[in-house]
């Protein structure tokens, strides 16, 4: 049977399985610098006595060593990574030629098909050679990519639907990790994996560095020469990937066996001890889900086995052979007919067809179905909790509530909140809790439901969401409680035109059912919900520095109140942002003045802080959690269905994100489009008006997240020229009549200019120029000087002496000069300006006349100057 080097290879199709059916799907995977074949090969016959008599040592200690040697030479010797097959009976000790080897043992093909002959055997084979910067997300041949790549086979090459159970040697564990993580399908199928020595655990449990040295180590071709130096470890990533299979284990009931290596790596120098210690080649997941059990073998040779007396090939085996005989008792347990007192058949024909639907006794319920875990770092919400209770227990009129407020302003918690306040103080009520973060994540969400409730449905998912929302709605179901979350797709929840099927129409309604929704939009709220709409803002002061304490390691850092009440305005009292800096002093161990000073920072240390990702068990496995990335989901959104909103944001990015007059946003198509822009802004919460006028304010952590959504989409340059070229043109005269618009326009004509400081056009010099004059109108002569100097520079390199627009700059810098004190200048440029305008200009004209007018008066200043001295 030929091994593909890459991609997958089906051994046990040659043998049929025993009585012609086949139960399982068994898929070994390999490690670093392993191979689908090699990696499970040992020497025939060569006997568990015989090996461990070597890997002891004895009197030939030498000759010992050489031989360990020339193993692990013939099995790190750098190999073809084309996908090409290679026979069973060869050998790659070169990797230029191949070699018979009939005395080599390929067990997995030999013993195990035979051994269980109900299962499909496959080896998956990957380029395992190069992976350096092993966990660097961008590197192209990272974990991330190969768990990708993994996942994706997967789904297209083995067509069965049979459950999968893999073995995997090393840090192979860890890209079956990473594929179950980013497929729904590899996690539905997957029932047990058996890890051979996997390194699960980052830094922030283990040290890793120490780890990735072991297995580097092992890449030696000989005594001196080693295939890998370096393995850059992005030991976040690791962590993520690990937090996040616990989750998904625990919560699709995945079976572990993690079986552990008992023995160094004898005759090797730095390998004494083991490659993968006990505490990283566990999970810890609960006795329930995870065995844990070790092998007298080391790295290598726990997935090598010579004979079917091997003790490592007994333990495999045996851990297989008894989940299968297990899995097999289960099924035919579900096959057999129930007794008439355990279950009750209940046939529910809906308007329009005739499905029917099987109930369990109602009396195993009330069940619960909520997959975060309660948050107890929670503080405060109190009165936004009462009125969730009044509005959905008391009042029995309202069965749909909805959550609205900004992302990142805790929704999510204080629903989860009230889920676990239900479950405690209405004890009849089930609970059931549905991300509606994508038609995938309410997928599954569906499926766990239907485990937990008494009902049986057909195969397929339309069926078995179908039968989920017609138990609920029947009076069986008896009382709940709905949370879904996160509803800020409208596309995803009501479904569109290039998007079939919707996650509204599969909904419960029910007398006895209660809905709460969480979203980010307003326009979603009310059309799931109607009146019954909470608002959600950000925390009061004492609530923050509550939870800010909560969420501390090191209380004693509170001691700097001023510190504290500082961090927490910066963070504009917003819970997300408090948790994710929580959680960079927590691990960085700064003091906090030290985070406020980042905060003060430059606008590049700000963004490096906001788009930090960090750990919250609180919030979903795999989503991204730093504030900014929050944020920029939503940009995306607009983007996608709103595009008059979406300029409107880019506008803003440009401009001072508090105090917005509309009457400073750029004309859209009509005026209504407008009002439909801004709608959207506000109903996001990305803007809040004021009481009923129309000046609007951003949240200043969102406006920085424009600058890098901005920067993402490659907006910033062309943004910052239309924002220039439009305050140039709406920006008013220094004419009293204008100041109390002047004055809301500055702050934000200031921060274009600001930006725009590379911006190399004509309306730039204008905006400087109307700033200026306005500058000095209201008394900030000093500004108004700089602001003058800049826009009268710009025009003495673009236009000639006599430009009637380089003299107007002049003119009204040499005012600035004057009313600063700087008579000397002032003079100097008004005689130029007086010289030329003589020139190029009639007598009576008013320009040449008031440059000749304003001179004057500054000569005659100075002369009475000179004279009281």
């Amino acid at each position: 049977m030929p091994v593909h080097r890459i991609g997958f290879t089906e051994l046990s199709g040659s043998h049929g399985a025993r009585d012609g059916l086949y139960r399982v799907n068994i898929i070994f995977v390999h490690g670093l610098r392993g191979h689908p074949q090699h990696t499970w090969e040992d020497n025939r016959g060569r006997g568990s006595v015989h090996r461990g008599s070597v890997e002891r040592g004895n009197k030939n200690a030498g000759t010992a060593t050489s031989r360990k040697r020339s193993i692990l030479k013939s099995l790190f010797k750098s190999k073809p990574s084309s996908s090409a097959s290679i026979s069973t009976t060869t050998s790659t000790a070169d990797s230029n030629t191949t070699e018979e080897s009939p005395n080599k043992l390929f067990w997995p093909d030999e013993y195990l098909t035979q051994d269980i002959p109900e299962a499909r055997v496959w080896t998956y084979g990957y380029n395992a050679e190069v992976i350096g910067g092993l966990f660097q997300a961008n590197n192209k041949n990272s974990v991330s990519q190969h768990g990708r790549d993994f996942a994706v086979r997967v789904e297209r090459e083995i067509p069965n639907e049979d459950p999968i159970l893999f073995v995997a040697h090393s840090l192979g564990g860890i890209i079956v990790k990473d594929a179950i993580r980013r497929s729904d399908a590899c996690r539905a199928r997957t029932k047990l994996i058996v890890f051979l020595g996997t390194p699960h655990r980052g830094s922030a449990f283990a040290e890793w560095g120490d780890i990735a040295s072991n297995l580097a180590l092992l890449g030696l071709q000989d005594s001196n020469k080693k295939i890998i130096t370096t393995l850059e470890v992005n030991s976040e990533v690791l962590d993520n990937i690990h937090e996040e299979f616990k989750t998904i284990a625990d919560q699709s009931q995945i079976r572990i066996h993690s079986f552990q290596e008992a023995r160094g790596i004898s005759g090797m120098k730095g390998l004494h001890n083991k490659v993968v210690d006990d505490f990283s080649s566990k999970l810890d997941l609960p006795r329930s889900l995870e065995t844990v059990e070790s092998i007298d073998a080391n790295h290598i040779q726990m997935a090598r086995c010579s004979d079917r007396a091997d003790p490592q090939y007994r333990a495999i085996v045996g851990v297989l052979q008894q989940f299968i005989h297990r899995m097999a008792l289960d099924e035919t347990s579900l096959q057999e007919e129930p007794s008439t007192a355990s279950r009750v058949e209940v046939s529910m024909v809906e308007t329009g067809g005739g499905s029917n639907m099987t109930l369990t006794n109602p009396a195993t319920l009330p069940c619960h179905y909520i997959p975060l875990p309660e948050n107890r770092r929670f503080v405060g919400r109190n009165r936004t909790l009462d009125t969730l209770k009044a509005m959905l227990f008391m009042r029995k009129e309202w069965r749909k509530a909805a959550i609205v407020g900004l992302g990142g302003v805790g929704k999510t918690q204080v629903a989860l909140q009230l889920a676990y306040w239900t479950k405690k103080h209405q004890p009849e009520f089930s609970i059931f809790w549905v991300p509606a973060l994508s038609s995938a994540t309410f997928e599954q969400a569906f499926a766990a439901m239907a485990r937990k409730l008494p009902i049986q449905s057909g195969g397929d998912d339309d069926d078995l969401k179908q039968s989920v929302r017609r138990y609920l709605s029947s009076e069986a179901a008896g009382p709940w409680l709905l949370v879904v979350d996160n509803v800020d797709d409208s596309d995803i929840f009501f479904g569109s035109a290039g998007m079939p099927g919707s996650i509204s129409e599969y909904l419960p309604e029910s007398d006895d059912g209660l809905t709460l929704f969480t979203t980010r939009s307003r326009e979603v709220a009310v059309s799931v919900a109607g009146n019954d709409v909470i608002d959600l803002y950000e925390m009061d002061p004492l609530e923050a520095a509550e939870f800010l304490e909560k969420s501390l390691i090191y209380k004693d850092m509170l001691r700097d109140e001023g510190a504290a009440a500082e961090l927490l305005k910066e963070l504009t009292y917003l819970p997300l942002a408090i948790t994710q800096a929580a959680a960079y002093i927590n691990i960085k161990q700064v003091p906090l003045a030290e985070y406020v000073e980042l905060l003060h920072g430059t606008q590049q240390d700000i963004i490096g802080l906001i788009s930090k990702e960090f750990r919250d068990n609180t919030r979903y496995p795999g989503s991204q959690n730093a504030v900014a990335t929050t944020w920029l989901v939503s940009f995306g959104q607009i983007r996608k269905s709103d595009n008059a909103a979406a300029d409107l944001l880019s506008f803003i990015s440009c401009i001072e994100p508090k105090g917005i007059p509309q009457s400073l946003f750029p004309s859209s198509e009509s005026t209504e489009q407008l009002v439909d822009a801004i709608g959207t802004l506000c109903a996001y919460a990305f803007l809040t008006r004021r009481g009923d006028s129309k000046v609007f304010d951003m949240h200043s952590l969102v406006h920085l997240a424009t600058r890098i959504w901005a920067q993402q989409e490659g907006l910033t340059a062309t943004t910052e020229e239309k924002a220039t070229r439009h305050l140039a043109t709406v920006f008013p005269s220094d004419d009293y009549a204008n100041r109390n618009v002047w004055r809301e326009y500055l702050p934000h004509g200031l921060r274009v200019l600001q930006h725009s400081k590379e911006l190399d056009i004509k309306e730039r010099s204008d905006l400087l120029l109307g700033i200026g004059r306005c500058l000095r109108a209201d008394g900030r002569i000093k500004e108004s000087a700089k602001s003058l100097e800049e826009a009268c520079q710009w025009r003495i390199r673009h236009f000639a002496k006599d430009h009637p627009s380089r003299l107007v700059s002049q003119h009204e810098l040499a005012t600035a000069y004057q009313a600063n004190g700087q008579v000397k200048e002032a003079v100097e440029l008004l005689e130029q300006v007086v010289t030329i305008r003589a020139k190029t200009l009639a007598e009576e004209h008013p320009d040449r006349l008031a440059s000749q007018q304003w001179l004057a008066y500054i000569l005659e200043a100075a002369d009475c100057d000179e004279a009281r001295v």
